[in-house]
């Protein structure tokens, strides 16, 4: 099994990586791969509700110069994801967002392709605004029909320096734990593949309130 972790930090190395890199140390002792894929330092184009993935179906967004679509292959691919955002003004980073709304968007329109993967959210945070980015991050997994992984406690770790969150000792405990749960489901959801039948695909109902 593998899963794909997001690191929607501008630093490489900075504490979301160390917030990602807990989950993915506990993962990885149970026998699933993981990569990461650092997104917050690229330059990416917001979303332009052009709907072109929607007339396509190619599991692709039509914004050309980046690398949306290598990372939209790497979630389909993927058994479990992991995003990872620091906080900039209580909310989740801007490239990390630009990313999250073109690729959500493009699996929902085909075949809602992230449904029922395992996946979790993770902020690292200096002070406050991390719960809020938390909440934001969960509502990809909700929209994309995922299966939320959880710990005991928001999926926020404290620091300010690089690695300044491996002081945080409860921030530790949540992020080790989400690790357990996560593997735990992707081996529930592995070996109950072929002998629990997988609720069928719905058409997306849309109601318009102004008319």
């Amino acid at each position: 099994m593998k899963v794909v972790a997001f690191n929607g930090s501008p630093r490489k190395e900075g504490n979301t990586y160390h917030a990602i890199k807990i989950v993915a140390e506990v993962l990885e002792k149970k026998g699933i791969d993981v990569e990461i894929v650092h997104v917050g330092n690229k330059t990416l184009q917001g979303c332009l509700a052009c709907h072109g993935c929607a007339r396509n179906r190619d599991e692709k967004c039509v914004t050309p110069g980046d690398e949306v679509n290598e990372w939209i292959g790497k979630m389909k691919e993927a058994d479990g994801i992991i995003f990872g955002s620091p906080v900039h003004f209580s909310s989740i980073g801007a490239t990390m967002k630009a990313f999250l709304d073109r690729a959500c968007f493009v699996a929902s329109v085909n075949e809602s392709m992230l449904r029922h993967k395992v996946a979790a959210s993770v902020v690292a945070v200096r002070r406050s605004g991390g719960v809020t980015t938390f909440e934001q991050l969960n509502n990809y997994i909700t929209y994309s029909e995922m299966v939320m992984a959880t710990s005991n406690y928001w999926n926020v770790i404290h620091g300010m320096k690089p690695g300044e969150v491996l002081q945080d000792e409860e921030g530790l405990q949540i992020l080790r734990l989400l690790g357990e749960n996560m593997a735990w489901l992707l081996q529930l959801i592995e070996k109950g593949e072929g002998v629990v039948e997988r609720p069928e695909k719905v058409k997306k109902t849309l109601t318009n309130f102004i008319r």
